[in-house]
């Protein structure tokens, strides 16, 4: 029986997949998380034998969340299950230590059968990653990555991406706003951007953050 966590950010999404690798005789839940930073806590405290991780989560990004638990679980073998397929992504999460990479949209039968084989020591993709995959192989050129910057200014421009002012920046990462100001101005000159909406597009397009989504219109709103 392998020792499972689950890290998602949509609470939906969190507690189905709960509900249905609970009734696995495979798996044994041992965690479940809806943000990166006490994702990594739970993790390193319960050191699982398996991970199903989203992507995109807020304050610590998939990405840089499993470059550091990598470092620290060797064992832990890794499938993404992300709604976000574009090719930096599902480079960046290989090349952070994930076994496998299932789109949301292959429905839950390549996730469970994804989440067998890599549970099992295998490498699993669903069949939109495959094809991306296939693609990137084809045309490297046209997969590129944010892999020059440093740990920290990715840290910092998913943080700017997320709308914190300088001063949360520098308390949620405990230095200070001297710092944050030289890391955000050594952004924009690796990346030639020259202001905040132009990091956030830029974080968009390598999957830092998911797009913000429209708020819902009340029931019988004018439109």
């Amino acid at each position: 029986m392998k020792r499972l966590v689950i890290i998602e950010d949509q609470t939906a999404i969190r507690e189905m997949l709960v509900e249905i690798l609970r009734l696995d005789p495979n798996y044994k839940l041992v965690g479940e998380s809806g943000d990166g930073q006490s994702a990594r806590t739970l993790c390193l405290d319960v050191k699982p034998d398996l991970l199903v991780l989203d992507a995109k989560l807020p304050g610590l990004n998939g990405v840089d969340l499993l470059r550091r638990l990598s470092k620290q679980l060797k064992n832990v073998r890794v499938l993404v299950f992300s709604g976000h397929e574009n090719p930096v992504l599902v480079r960046e999460m290989l090349e952070a230590g994930a076994h496998g990479f299932v789109e949301k949209t292959a429905g839950l039968f390549e996730f469970k059968k994804g989440l067998e084989i890599v549970a099992n020591g295998g490498t699993y993709f669903g069949p939109a990653v495959a094809s991306l995959l296939r693609n990137v192989v084809a045309n490297p050129a046209s997969s590129t990555t944010a892999d020059f910057l440093t740990d920290r200014e990715r840290e910092i421009l998913q943080l700017v991406a997320e709308s914190n002012s300088t001063k949360e920046i520098a308390s949620k990462l405990d230095i200070s706003v001297k710092t944050v100001d030289n890391h955000r101005t050594n952004l924009m000159r690796k990346l030639n951007l020259h202001d905040v909406a132009s990091l956030t597009r830029y974080a968009l397009e390598v999957g830092l953050i998911e797009p913000k989504r429209s708020p819902s219109k009340p029931f019988g709103a004018q439109t």
